[in-house]
């Protein structure tokens, strides 16, 4: 690393007109791929899903939820002829759509008992462009539904999920754009390196290399997209990742450079000391983020493996830019890097980092670590409860937040008596049967459990396949149904199947089905993907610590971590616990599918960033000193104000992604957030410490044979001198 840094310092012009002209790039790079990314989910294998590709192929519509139109009179609604002429003029609105009503089948699955409500189902032809279904079609067929009632007593609402998700978003597309997350990001950085480094160079360097980081990490994903599919979630990760690790890395190379300045060497030494220990914990946290982004690849989901492929780059990225913009820089800077101050010293707190509250609060931690780490344990317990009750799900319509049309069409549903289920109806789809064979799927079917109709539209026929809709009790999300669609797929379903013979194949399909095949993908192989993170990092960590006992502490560590992030979000919006007041939410029940999975690889490497953060000051200050608790001391003393500093720049960007409106985004944005907080103040400044001081000589075990294998020198461990 020596030598590296010396190289970097010679050629620092040149590397640093390289990063200009990087930068550059990708602003043009930034502004193209945003065209090549994979906007469909797809679930190969998934029985539901293969069956709604299957209908989307014979019938043009089957891969977005229907549109559900309400229609509400004092009277008899279904002998009201204005009803079915809305009805078809709303599909006609939707070129290739499907409809069905009670005016195509004359089912009564289509109307409450007192026959004072009907509805009508449309889905949609083709594919969902993008995470949200457009909301301008919604509009036009409710002012053509009103326009043909105009004059008539009837009531009209229309609903459905993807207008319920629209009224949840405001009407809008759910979230702040990309660039405004970048900025509100930016802002919050920018204000919390002032207060860090009070300088004007020392708080532009960070943010100089985050912006070089992400710029070119586009590029690099631009690239990517002309070899494999890369997700849309990826430009995420880049712009709210990217700019929390490339400022994390930043600030634990600034704070070394600044010290060693500080400790009078001079500028080459000053340089050097930092590439080849603050560099070093950099290319160790980078490898720790990009394996928990990577073990995204054992999970059989094509979208979710190209996040994996497409976040790894994030890191690597980052690392680079960092070991090589700022040896260049800094070398270039020296001493002015303190100076242009903009904040008083006084709001700063002293340079020595072995001074100050972090000193204080170190010293407390190793003078009593049972008290600490008994007290931070419970507070960990109370937190990890809450988690154990985590239902991946999506959220059930009477969830979704927000008022309008939408939700009062909902709320009509559900004061009718006819319910929730219609939203998300089961599509049951027969092939290889004669037309016949769809009414008495519909009649078994209608008389499973958990099932309240069932109707066989005839237009929903095309040769030997058909279409069958049926209507749960209940929301299609809801915890009961996960045993209605089992029941419909393993019990139900094959016996019908069975009955028919003649090589009919009847599969049941539908959003909600499709949603279990989604949760069944993900989390049946999530315990490989931990497996796959677990040993990956331990080996990292082993190598980087020399050690066998300090990585596994902070596996679990971590570990539990985030396992804290999970059981802050349950308390709050699945358990309903100040999500009313504070987000608008009622308690949902569940936690959306796909949060958990995406908390997991946020927090997995950002946290483990503050773990290497503070071990490589440990283990330097151990192998100077030979005495646990003393490095221990140091170590949290050096690095108390880093940690804390790069965690409130990741908290206020996520905190401030939930504000935005849809229960995914704040759920996203508060489980991050949080997980971020409690890892670096209760994990790194009670725990960790705590643990390290009470395992003493523990903590160094590393036999010849173990650094044999790790292919790493076992230097020899000093002395002890007290502990």
């Amino acid at each position: 690393m020596e030598r590296y840094a010396r190289l970097i310092m010679h050629h620092r012009k040149a590397v640093l007109v390289g990063w200009v002209v990087l930068t550059l790039v990708g602003f043009v790079s930034a502004s193209q791929v945003s065209n090549r990314f994979l906007s469909q989910f797809s679930i190969p294998g998934g029985s539901a899903y293969e069956a709604n590709v299957r209908t989307l192929h014979a019938f043009g519509s089957g891969s977005q939820p229907p549109l559900v139109l309400v229609f509400h009179s004092a009277g008899d609604v279904t002998s009201d002829p204005l009803v079915a002429k809305a009805i078809t003029d709303a599909a006609a609105l939707l070129p290739g759509s499907r409809s069905s009503s009670y005016a195509s089948t004359h089912s009564d699955a289509y109307v409450s008992k007192d026959g004072h409500t009907t509805f009508a189902e449309i889905y949609p032809a083709g594919v969902i462009s993008g995470f949200d279904a457009p909301t301008k079609i919604h509009d036009q067929v409710r002012a053509a539904v009103h326009g043909d009632l105009a004059g008539s007593p009837i009531t009209f609402n229309l609903t459905g999920l993807d207008p319920l998700r629209a009224a949840a978003a405001g009407g809008g597309s759910g979230g702040p754009s990309i660039l405004v997350e970048a900025l509100i990001g930016g802002a919050g950085a920018l204000i919390i390196l002032l207060f860090v480094f009070g300088t004007l160079p020392a708080v532009a360097m960070p943010l100089l290399v985050a912006l070089a980081s992400i710029m070119t990490t586009f590029t690099a994903i631009w690239a990517l997209t002309y070899i494999t599919d890369v997700s849309l979630v990826v430009q995420f990760l880049v712009s709210l990742v990217g700019l929390g690790i490339a400022i994390d890395y930043a600030l634990l190379m600034i704070f070394r450079f600044r010290e060693e300045l500080e400790h009078g060497r001079s500028v080459e030494d000053a340089t050097i000391a930092m590439t080849v220990h603050a560099g070093r914990s950099v290319i160790v946290s980078g490898s720790t983020v990009a394996v928990g982004l990577v073990s995204m690849v054992i999970i059989p989901l094509p979208f979710i493996r190209s996040i994996g492929l497409g976040g790894m780059l994030i890191p690597v990225v980052s690392v680079i830019a960092a070991l090589t913009i700022l040896p260049a820089a800094l070398s270039l800077l020296g001493h002015r890097i303190n100076r242009l101050r903009v904040m008083p010293r006084r709001l700063l707190g002293a340079v020595d980092t072995e001074t100050g509250f972090w000193n204080r609060w170190s010293g407390a931690v190793t003078r009593r670590p049972l008290i600490a780490f008994l007290a931070g344990l419970a507070v960990v317990a109370l937190l990890l409860i809450p988690a154990l009750k985590l239902n991946p799900s999506e959220a059930q319509a009477k969830n979704l937040p927000g008022s309008g049309d939408a939700v009062n069409g909902r709320i009509l549903l559900e004061r009718s008596g006819i319910g929730d289920g219609v939203l998300k109806p089961y599509d049951i789809l027969i092939e290889g049967a004669s037309p016949t064979l769809a009414a008495t799927v519909a009649g078994d079917v209608a008389r499973a459990p958990g099932i309240a109709a069932a109707a066989a539209p005839a237009s929903w026929q095309h040769g030997t396949t058909s279409i069958v809709e049926a209507f749960g009790t209940v929301d299609a999300s809801s915890e009961q149904a996960k045993s209605i669609i089992s029941g419909l797929q393993h019990t139900t379903l094959p016996a019908i199947q069975s009955r028919a013979g003649g090589g009919a194949r009847i599969t049941l399909g539908g959003v909600a089905p499709e949603e279990r095949d989604f949760v069944h993908a993900v989390y049946g192989k999530f315990p490989y993907v931990l497996l796959f993170v677990i040993v990956l990092t331990y080996v990292l960590l082993a190598r980087a610590f020399r050690s066998l006992v300090l990585p596994l502490k902070a596996v679990i560590l971590n570990l539990i971590s985030l396992g804290a992030a999970y059981g802050i979000v349950v308390f709050i919006f699945q358990q309903g616990h100040g999500s009313k007041p504070i987000w608008g939410l009622d308690a949902t029940q569940a936690v959306i599918a796909w949060i958990p999975l995406m908390i997991f690889a946020f927090l997995y490497g950002l946290s483990m960033d503050y773990e290497v953060f503070m071990l490589s000051r440990i283990r330097e200050a151990y192998d100077e000193t030979g005495d646990t608790s003393t490095a221990v001391r140091l170590g949290l003393a050096r690095t108390g104000k880093l940690v804390t500093s790069a965690a409130l720049v990741l908290m206020f960007a996520f905190f401030t992604l939930s504000t935005g409106p849809g229960p995914d985004i704040k759920q996203f944005g508060i489980g991050c957030a949080a997980g971020i907080v409690v890892d670096a103040t209760l994990i790194r400044g009670v725990l960790v410490p705590s643990v390290i001081c009470l395992l003493g000589r523990w903590n160094w075990i590393f036999p010849q044979r173990a650094a044999r294998l790790l292919m790493v020198d076992a230097r020899p461990v000093p002395e002890a001198s007290g502990d």
